[in-house]
């Protein structure tokens, strides 16, 4: 053994951790000196600090929530519920934005004229306004045009749609649990039969319709459970119900309030224009030549897309995709300009003003943002390794 290599290549080791701890002793001499800094200040000014409060009453009600809540509920009930609702729009702007988002990017490149400036005008236009100014689109002149409530759409007598929100129907489950559980054990299924086909195309060539039978499992074993497993479901239908002369309101059902429609709506429409581009330059990025080998051997557009430019535009996509998941989830702290009651408007604004705890609630609503878009990150990640395409 050549120990003189041995002791250079460990000191050279050592020059390049020597740069990453100072860098961390520093950061940490700065926190701990701000942290003493803070609590000195707050003690000359005979301010305590401390988390006691979460556990009092917070004495003042939420117009939305996910859960029970009250004014007799804790200050931690109404981080909850705000930590809720910020997590409820941040997955439907994702959900939407994505959907909308890829149909946008392949769109541009359609070989359709109008298809392809019809996307390229949308891009241009919405990722081009301000998203404040969308959201007050959406809140003060779409939503607030709509109907009052006596005069409200109506859609099939099952939902109602006016200037107070949205009325759909509840659901109402026997046995829920049950079907939880079928429908669980329906995507376990179509993991393996995925692993499955990938494995026949891999070694044989062989092509199994994946995309029908997965269909067939994700509805038949959950309808399984209706039939055999004592699972039932029943609508409750909002109804109109007059409380005076003039005043007129749903009962029943599930109510979906304006805020939420106009932050889902811009959210989804605003980021879907960088996630289109996102995934025009993916599949811009897949050289000519793969395309036109796929379509020599008899693949068709379908295919070709599926099977060929997809699993290498992701690798190209995924990233600058997950800073727009990122970008969305906190951009939903706008909500609190059209009074959504999520995290920012409920717990670093109403339970802060009543409070007077800015130190201890802002640090926490800091790490909650921190903490949500690091598990998109590593979701995300995981994803994209995943996905990665491995040379044999």
């Amino acid at each position: 053994m050549n120990f003189k290599n041995f002791k250079l290549n460990l000191s050279n080791k050592n020059k390049d951790l020597i740069p990453q701890i100072l860098t961390v002793l520093f950061i940490v001499l700065v926190f701990i000196y701000f942290a003493i800094n803070a609590q000195s200040n707050m003690g000359n000014r005979g301010i305590s600090f401390g988390f006691g409060f979460l556990s009092q009453e917070s004495s003042f009600d939420i117009t939305f929530s996910l859960i029970d809540y009250d004014g007799s509920h804790s200050y931690a009930r109404a981080f909850l519920v705000g930590l809720l609702n910020t997590i409820l729009v941040s997955a439907i702007g994702i959900f939407f934005a994505t959907i909308l988002g890829v149909t946008i990017g392949i769109s541009r490149l359609s070989q359709n004229y109008l298809v392809s400036k019809t996307a390229e005008w949308y891009v241009e236009i919405f990722r081009n306004i301000p998203l404040i100014l969308q959201i007050f689109f959406w809140y003060f002149a779409a939503l607030r045009a709509l109907p009052l409530t006596i005069d409200s759409i109506n859609f099939y007598d099952i939902s109602f749609l006016n200037v107070k929100g949205w009325y759909v129907p509840k659901f109402i489950w026997t046995n829920f649990s049950l079907f939880i559980y079928s429908l669980i054990f329906a995507l376990i299924s179509i993991y393996f039969l995925s692993k499955y086909a990938k494995n026949q195309r891999n070694k044989y060539g062989k092509q199994i319709p994946t995309l029908y039978i997965s269909i067939a499992l994700l509805l038949g074993i959950p309808f399984l459970s209706f039939l055999i497993g004592g699972v039932s479901l029943s609508f409750e239908i909002p109804e109109l119900s007059q409380l005076s002369q003039t005043v007129y309101v749903y009962k029943g059902g599930v109510s979906i309030i304006p805020e939420l429609i106009s932050l889902a709506l811009a959210l989804s429409m605003y980021t879907a224009t960088f996630i289109a581009e996102n995934v025009r330059a993916g599949i811009l990025g897949v050289g000519k030549g793969q395309k036109e080998a796929a379509a020599s051997i008899g693949l068709n557009t379908s295919q070709i897309l599926k099977l060929v430019v997809m699993p290498q535009a992701l690798r190209i996509i995924i990233p600058p995709t997950t800073n727009q998941y990122l970008n969305l989830t906190k951009n939903s702290s706008l909500a609190a300009a059209i009074a959504y009651p999520d995290l920012v408007l409920v717990f670093a604004g109403t339970a802060m003003m009543q409070t007077g705890r800015a130190i201890e609630i802002v640090s926490i609503t800091m790490l909650t943002y921190l903490s949500i878009s690091l598990l998109i990150s590593m979701f995300m990640n995981w994803y994209n390794k995943k996905i990665a395409i491995k040379e044999k």
